[in-house]
């Protein structure tokens, strides 16, 4: 049985990778921050794939404890984990400068730190196990800054500094770790603009992708996925 794990997965990106799964047969835990939200796509799920096993767990995944606990549980309910999803994230539009006094700590807790505490409780036993995969949600500002989200981009090329060095130390592991970089997608952190969806990259779209190149053979690795909207102007 394939069992994954994602973070941050009733909205968005992490909500169309919950879907896309599912129709697959894998079974996953999911978590938020929100236990309504849960409920609703575990049932989705399971009418969608009665097959599968879908443990759900309310997690603020910016404090390290609850990201510590929803690994254990998923680890306790599923068994042996082999696709790890680091999708949750939060933006918070700004340049450095006018930042507000929490807002490195916020981003930080919530772009970075739920990845890195989620790799290593389950990393080592990716090794042991000689397989597995691991997505790293970032962004297209992981490389390419944007000046009215200046610290949402540093958070996000943290995280992709993460993926690489979590490639360098699984790669004689057999273990697979892709960095998707989206850019602008059409998730609630644009809620209430006035561009038009078609400009958008949708999160169907990242979940295609993340699918395709977790179905490639077992000895090819997708290093890098970049998905950005055919307009060029987000």
């Amino acid at each position: 049985m394939e069992n994954a794990l994602i973070t941050g997965a009733t909205q968005g990106i992490g909500r169309a990778i919950a879907l896309a799964f599912a129709k697959q047969g894998i079974s996953m835990a999911i978590c938020s921050r929100n236990v309504k939200d849960l409920q609703n796509l575990q049932i989705e799920l399971l009418k969608m794939n009665s097959e599968i096993q879908v443990h759900t767990q309310v997690a603020d995944c910016s404090k390290r404890t609850d990201v510590r606990a929803f690994a254990q549980a998923a680890q306790d309910k599923l068994g042996f984990i082999n696709i790890l999803v680091n999708n949750v994230g939060a933006f918070i539009p700004s340049t450095v400068l006018n930042d507000d006094d929490n807002a490195f700590d916020t981003l930080f807790n919530t772009n970075v730190m739920p990845a890195y505490e989620l790799y290593r409780f389950f990393g080592k036993q990716m090794q042991q196990e000689g397989k597995g995969h691991i997505f790293n949600i970032c962004s297209a500002a992981s490389k390419s800054p944007a000046i009215n989200a200046g610290t949402y981009s540093v958070t996000k090329a943290a995280l992709y500094s993460l993926n690489t060095v979590m490639k360098l130390e699984m790669q004689a592991y057999k273990v697979k770790v892709t960095a998707v970089l989206p850019g602008s997608t059409l998730t609630g952190s644009w809620a209430g603009t006035e561009v038009h969806p078609s400009r958008f990259v949708m999160p169907e779209d990242v979940a295609a992708a993340v699918l395709t190149a977790y179905n490639m053979s077992v000895g090819a690795n997708t290093d890098e996925i970049v998905i950005k909207p055919v307009s060029g102007q987000i």
